[in-house]
């Protein structure tokens, strides 16, 4: 024979079915997600059938998490748009009774909408918009978490990101919910995705951003009916938590602060004698002083540390104009204002002696100076 002898039959069909049942280029099984996804269909039935709260079996957590981790391939993410897979995980999200089921599901959903095609598709789909918008409402982190990353990455597809910003015009309940979380969750994680989406939407859509710092006790309500909470002092809270545990979560919020600054509502917000812009002076004062540029901290410290720098600087420097009105009703600002002048008086404070202090401080903060005057 001038050919090597066929294949057997049966290894022949066997090679081909294993291709047609391949998701594009991956090694992945159409049968095996049709069955899982059958199964999460039938999980959905049971949970209306069901009262109070639900647990998911071992076998189909286990199952349902490979979907989620595999949906971050494009192929796959694809095959799960073609299938309607966003259909059934709406359905399952209106209608779960388990935590667990809930974030799962919204973690495909996040994961799907990472690649701009099955984003658009998804995005269309307007039940699932209002739904998501509706679950920062929930009590679950792992949840409010994977919703924030979903729509965090939404608002980031250039494609669609007006149609969202529409949407969360509309759903007033979202600032609400977003302040709520806050000013009320420990989570590192979720305080760091919720400032990331905060800041997303703020950079997005200024009139937006100034809806939202204006926005009056009569305008909406929040969680079981409670006026809404002041944007500010949220922000603040939340900036605390992260202070000492992540870095770059204290950044983005002082960024937030920074956008706040930068249009004529928020400085006007700020400047009030009853408003959070005293507070928000004390608090990124605090970082500066406390957490920022150490008398012993070497060039590497400042370097890693300027990106904080750069944003607590600009709202000091945003703030410093309204110390004027809080100085008309401010014992804060009245006793700093006749300490200096005493000091001034008494001859105490004079341009030798400031000259004296800033020699005194220079060596100890040489380093530093040093390094930063080279950036």
């Amino acid at each position: 024979m001038d050919r090597n002898p066929s294949p057997p039959p049966d290894a022949a069909d066997g090679a081909e079915d294993e291709d047609v049942d391949a998701i594009g280029d991956t090694v992945y099984s159409k049968h095996w997600f049709f069955s899982t996804l059958t199964r999460l269909i039938n999980v959905e039935h049971s949970e209306e059938n069901a009262e109070g709260a639900m647990q998911l079996s071992d076998d189909d957590e286990e199952d349902l998490c490979r979907v989620w981790d595999m949906a971050m391939d494009k192929d796959v993410a694809g095959f799960l748009q073609e299938f309607k897979a966003a259909d059934i995980l709406l359905g399952v999200i209106a209608k779960s009774r388990c935590p667990r089921l809930t974030e799962i599901s919204v973690g495909i959903l996040g994961n799907i909408a990472c690649f701009p095609e099955t984003c658009v598709t998804l995005s269309q789909n307007e039940d699932l918009g209002s739904v998501l918008l509706l679950l920062l409402g929930d009590t679950d982190p792992p949840t409010l978490l994977e919703t924030s990353r979903l729509l965090l990455t939404c608002f980031s597809q250039k494609d669609v990101c007006s149609l969202w910003l529409q949407r969360i015009r509309q759903q007033t309940s979202a600032r609400s919910n977003l302040c709520f979380i806050m000013c009320s969750s420990t989570n590192t994680d979720l305080l760091e995705k919720v400032g990331e989406l905060v800041d997303k939407l703020f950079d997005l859509d200024e009139e937006l951003m100034k809806s939202w710092i204006t926005a009056q006790p009569s305008e909406e309500q929040g969680r079981d009916g409670e006026s809404h909470l002041e944007l500010t002092s949220c922000l603040i809270e939340a900036a605390k938590q992260l202070r000492s545990e992540s870095p770059n979560g204290l950044e983005v919020y002082l960024h937030i602060l920074q956008l706040l600054t930068t249009i004529d509502e928020g400085i006007q917000v700020f400047a009030a004698s009853d408003g959070p812009g005293k507070s928000v002076w004390e608090f990124v004062c605090d970082i500066v002083c406390e957490d920022l540029c150490q008398p012993n901290d070497l060039p590497v410290v400042l370097h890693e540390q300027k990106s904080i720098l750069v944003q607590a600087l600009a709202v000091l420097q945003a703030l410093y104009r309204c110390h004027d009105q809080w100085c008309g009703n401010s014992k804060f600002s009245n006793s700093s204002t006749d300490t200096v002048a005493d000091l001034v008086k008494k001859g105490y404070l004079t341009e030798k002696t400031c000259l004296s202090v800033a020699a005194s401080l220079l060596p100890k903060f040489k380093n530093s100076v040093s390094a930063a005057s080279k950036w």
